[in-house]
């Protein structure tokens, strides 16, 4: 007689020692499969791993036995039992952390430039979360589990600025809503590639970009300007704050390309969104590598897309005021616009 299958059966050893992970599904992975976000979450975990834990009953969605085929939404809840040896250890590192605004719930950090947010694959220490696990110690939020303790939200590796870290789950839970209500403020400030012209800021400096975003369907890595159902509104306002024309002799930078210094507020905040749309409208982040359509940096020291969260405003999820911080932009971003013919204080 056939003995029947248990949901941890694909870890037979009996002295196996588990462990329980926590996660919840941000914007970033919601629309996708089960197995492909998980995938996303833990990207050390393979795909065929992950769908053999499906499977074997070892992973709950919002308390329930899904199938590896199962669509994700936002906010939804994942448990995943794992031996403890699959789990990679995550531990405290002195990292200087720039803060901008911390008490006891909520700590604001300008992150540098070549700095990941969270442990992924390749990257389990250098990160953030190792920053600020050693300056918070056990006084982080665990609703994102021990791969993103404290995480609400995140910007890439190489866009500078701020990123709020929240020190317990009510914290989190306040945080999170808000920026599901796209309430927050986000004022990000780029250096875009050609002079943006009337045919898009009309008679004034400011325009809106409203296009739906969602994954590339050519690469999943990507993200790409979609029509409904597969894309999610996305709204970016623009406002030119200065223009550098291009000149193909005697000019000030020397480069026959012109360029744009911007501020981007964020209505909503879907994944690469200012890259995505700066791109879908001609001109790309200037050093973007994945949406630059195949230019090249003029700037020997411009490798990836010059990009800034400036400012961040949200509702104190305790105290209920309003906190606005401000990242100063970062010396490379001060020093290419000195180039180009702006000096900045900021």
């Amino acid at each position: 007689m056939k003995s029947k299958h248990t949901g941890n059966d694909c870890f037979s050893k009996r002295n196996t020692q588990m462990r329980e992970l926590h996660f919840t599904i941000t914007e970033d992975e919601d629309g996708e499969r089960l197995d492909s976000a998980l995938h996303m979450l833990v990207p050390k975990f393979s795909r065929s791993f992950l769908q053999k834990l499906i499977k074997g009953g070892s992973i709950s969605l919002n308390g329930s036995s899904p199938k590896v085929s199962t669509p994700v939404r936002e906010s939804d809840e994942i448990i995943l039992n794992v031996p403890d040896s699959t789990v990679p250890d995550i531990v405290p590192e002195n990292i200087p952390l720039d803060i901008l605004y911390e008490d006891d719930d909520v700590l604001v950090v300008n992150k540098p430039k070549n700095m990941v947010v969270h442990p992924a694959a390749g990257h389990y220490s250098g990160t953030l979360v190792n920053a600020v696990m050693y300056h918070c110690g056990s006084s982080l939020s665990g609703i994102n589990g021990v791969m993103r303790p404290g995480i609400v939200h995140r910007i890439d590796k190489d866009t500078t600025g701020s990123v709020i870290i929240c020190k317990n789950d009510i914290s989190h839970r306040s945080i999170a809503a808000q920026l599901k209500e796209h309430s927050i403020v986000r004022r990000y400030y780029a250096i875009v590639y050609g002079v943006l012209d009337e045919k898009l800021t009309g008679n004034s400096d400011e325009f809106i970009i409203n296009k739906r975003i969602g994954r590339d369907r050519n690469n999943r890595r990507r993200m790409a300007v979609v029509n409904a159902p597969d894309g999610k509104e996305a709204i970016t306002h623009v406002k030119v704050i200065e223009r550098f024309p291009s000149t193909r002799s005697g000019s000030s930078h020397g480069f026959q390309e012109g360029f744009t210094f911007i501020e981007c507020r964020l209505e909503t905040g879907r994944t690469h969104q200012i890259r995505v749309h700066m791109a879908s409208v001609g001109h790309p982040i200037l050093g973007d590598a994945v949406y630059g359509g195949g230019r090249k940096s003029p700037f020997a020291n411009i490798d990836s897309q010059v990009l800034h969260a400036g400012v961040l405003g949200f509702i104190h999820p305790v105290t209920g005021n309003y906190i606005e911080t401000v990242a100063p932009l970062p010396d490379y971003f001060k020093e290419l616009l000195g180039k180009l013919g702006i000096k900045s204080d900021n």
